[in-house]
């Protein structure tokens, strides 16, 4: 099997090497110094937005509580993460032996669009490729990013309130709690690039350059209901459009009955006005239906037999001549 190593890397990514220098201005603040915006209100919108499940278990921190030190029996989360975490992500945060808040913005999001590109292609992202294809790192304060020397990965801006945008979770998962030290991920070196591109079903590296250069598009909601990674908001969808549809034929049909309940009510009424002022009779009504209105309790049908047998045209009846 081929090594990375052994591999000719396109310069056209070279110039990814330089614009992965981290820049002073972009300076990440501690975790200890930073104050959750998080608040109840917050709740209802994660749980729309982002679809959290109905039993997920949140708390708001308070002023003087920090991402870094979440409560016995709670991980700290940031605002965009879905629940329950995927199976590929547990195990990487296992391995590395870090929590969930210690992610950057941007290694979240490689992370997260690596798991989907994967689950699309049909496969696992194991720990062996994401090694492969780049590394975590930590910085002095325990903040992870993503590096890759031969890979130009690509994600949508940072979230400008991804740090303070923290909040609790109950650990359903067996989490790490605590911010721990990163052990870094060993390079396998019986995977390289061909192995890559055979587990993705690739046919090229320059189709791998593209799929990672636009991986952002992989954490798009249609990918992440595809994949599994999000289903309420589309059942919710489907069970909407289904009673929408029922609430369409129903009404449709009580529209219709009511119409011709109404014609036939209306045509009565005028019938017992006419009656009542010209007292004429009428052949086929009888007098409780000329002197009143018909009862309430009478149904459509039953009046729509009445008229039916009050003006009945005779078939035999000769056709009038119109000039």
């Amino acid at each position: 099997m081929g090594d990375l190593a052994s591999s000719k890397i396109p310069s056209e990514d070279r110039p990814a090497q330089r614009s992965e220098v981290p820049k002073r201005a972009q300076k990440a603040p501690k975790a200890d110094d930073v104050i959750s915006t998080v608040t109840e209100d917050s709740f209802i919108s994660f749980r729309k937005k982002f679809h959290f499940p109905n039993d997920l278990v949140m708390k708001v921190p308070a002023r003087t509580d920090r991402a870094c030190f979440p409560p016995p029996g709670y991980v700290t989360s940031a605002r965009g993460l879905r629940f329950p975490p995927s199976s590929e992500l547990i195990d990487i945060l296992t391995l590395c032996g870090v929590c969930l808040s210690q992610f950057s913005y941007r290694a979240m999001s490689i992370v997260m669009g690596l798991i989907v590109l994967f689950r699309d292609r049909g496969v696992v992202l194991f720990s062996e490729c994401l090694s492969r294809m780049g590394r975590l790192f930590s910085d002095a304060h325990g903040r992870i990013s993503f590096r890759s020397k031969w890979l130009d990965i690509r994600t949508r801006d940072p979230s400008k309130g991804w740090v303070s945008n923290f909040f609790y979770v109950q650990n359903d998962w067996g989490l790490q709690e605590k911010w721990g030290k990163l052990k870094e991920l060993p390079v396998p070196l019986h995977i390289g690039v061909e192995d890559l591109l055979r587990i993705l079903k690739l046919p090229d590296l320059d189709a791998l350059h593209y799929e990672v250069r636009y991986l952002s598009r992989y954490v798009d909601e249609e990918y992440l209901f595809k994949v599994g990674l999000s289903t309420q908001i589309i059942i919710e969808d489907h069970i909407q459009e289904a009673r929408s549809h029922i609430y369409d034929v129903e009404v449709k049909a009580l529209e219709a009955e009511c119409a011709e309940d109404g014609f036939i009510m209306g045509f009565m009424k005028g019938v017992q006005t006419v009656h009542r002022k010209t007292r004429a009779e009428i052949e086929g009504l009888t007098p409780s239906q000329a002197s009143s209105d018909a009862s309430s309790d009478s149904g459509g049908e039953e009046l729509e037999s009445e008229l039916q047998r009050a003006f009945a045209l005779e078939e035999d009846e000769d056709d009038v001549e119109i000039l």
